[in-house]
């Protein structure tokens, strides 16, 4: 079933403003969506209706926050078909479940970390802070021009060293999609805990943790249409279980004397303080959205915005494009002779957002000789027109920079 983009725009009222003069073109999406009225009116219920702190309150307030705070850990739990809700911990964002599962990692000198080289540095500072404390080394996969990871090099870099594999599902910059099965396959068989950046592949394909095999997949609910400041820690109970606190505070306990503290079950043990209660309730109504439409629809869709991007903009004189064909969400380009920040400034004035610069992977933009691209990227409620405004602008604002 086709996706009626012009309905789904209907439900973003951010999406009916003019910049400029001009209708408001965003392909800024693998930085931040825009929210619909169904993720606008949970926040608002919540704050309206239900505000009060959760889980230790006996009126009324708390026990209605807490309700609908646990429903949507529920409501997280199958779409991402976790084996159980305790298994998802909530978290400010995929740079703060990264940062979780690295604080409370113990490696030892020798030991080794694998990333790679399409990493947003959220994926890779973590590790090197935890390879500085722990005397392990961090290693990383190269890319191959057309901006895919070399699979001969990941698994000759897989050893009985390798403790932990990191990487993303679907790179934010090149729109790379990894093949995730088979390299989480071949990093369990090396005896290696794995953990997945999936902040840009949740908006547009259907996850099933218990199928992926991976240890930890960490998500942004601000990437799939929910707020920003929360997110999801989805871990295997076995593995979390055997692994130490983070944070310590309220709620992540069972008993505190000043002699000792017993530790709170899962998921609690990970969530000490006060959560962003009306995030995760916004994040499930986010989530019930998206699947709403369904996940082979936005493939579609977007599959057909980002090859009529690639088709438009590689025609223009000077383009170049970044990564595989098959690329997925963010389509990142350069013109000869055009700086990054001068395009996306001056297309900005036409009324197109988009994202110029290193997008948070320096390393990656090294491995290229750039300093950083212009970075188109889609989502649900973009349109073919907008692909097409796109394209014109940057061919307007190139013949009037060189």
């Amino acid at each position: 079933m086709a996706l009626d983009s012009l309905t789904i725009r209907a439900e973003f009222p951010i999406l009916a403003q003019e910049v400029n003069g001009r209708p408001l073109v965003y392909l800024d999406n693998a930085a931040t969506s825009q929210k619909p009225r169904a993720v606008l009116e949970a926040s608002r219920r919540y704050y309206e209706e239900i505000n009060a702190n959760i889980h230790r309150g006996t009126h009324h307030l708390a026990r209605a926050a807490t309700s609908a705070h646990e429903a949507a850990r529920e409501t997280v739990a199958r779409h991402l078909n976790a084996a159980e809700a305790a298994e998802v911990i909530f978290t400010a964002g995929t740079t703060d479940g990264i940062n979780l599962v690295a604080s409370i990692l113990t490696l030892s000198p020798g030991d080794e970390v694998l990333i790679s080289t399409l990493e947003h540095h959220s994926n890779i500072v973590p590790w090197q802070m935890l390879c500085e404390r722990s005397g392990a080394t961090l290693k990383v996969i190269p890319c191959h021009d057309d901006g895919t990871l070399d699979q001969e090099s990941f698994r000759g870099l897989l050893t009985e060293r390798t403790k932990m594999t990191a990487f993303n599902w679907i790179s934010n910059a090149f729109g790379t999609v990894n093949p995730v099965l088979e390299m989480i396959a071949a990093a369990k068989a090396a005896g290696s805990l794995v953990l997945i950046d999936a902040a840009q592949s949740t908006p547009h394909l259907a996850m099933d943790v218990q199928a992926l095999g991976a240890d930890f997949v960490a998500i942004s609910g601000h990437k799939v249409y929910a707020p920003t400041g929360i997110g999801v820690l989805w871990g295997k109970r076995e593995v979390l279980d055997a692994l130490p606190p983070w944070r310590g505070g309220g709620e992540m306990i069972k008993e505190v004397t000043f002699a000792k503290t017993t530790y709170n079950d899962l998921p609690f043990k990970y969530e000490a303080g006060t959560p962003n209660i009306e995030g995760a309730i916004s994040l499930a109504a986010a989530l019930d959205f998206v699947h709403g439409i369904g996940f082979d629809a936005i493939a579609e869709h977007e599959g057909k915005l980002i090859r009529a991007a690639a088709d438009g903009l590689s025609s223009l004189p000077g383009a170049k494009l970044y990564g595989p064909d098959d690329r997925a969400g963010a389509l990142s380009f350069a013109l000869e002779g055009v700086h990054h920040y001068d395009l996306g400034t001056l297309i900005d004035q036409m009324g197109v957002a988009v994202r110029t610069g290193h997008h948070c992977c320096q390393p990656l933009m090294a491995r290229f000789g750039i300093t950083g691209t212009t970075r188109a990227s889609f989502a649900i409620y973009n349109t073919l027109e907008e692909v097409d405004a796109l394209v014109k602008a940057v061919d307007r604002a190139s013949s009037m920079l060189r």
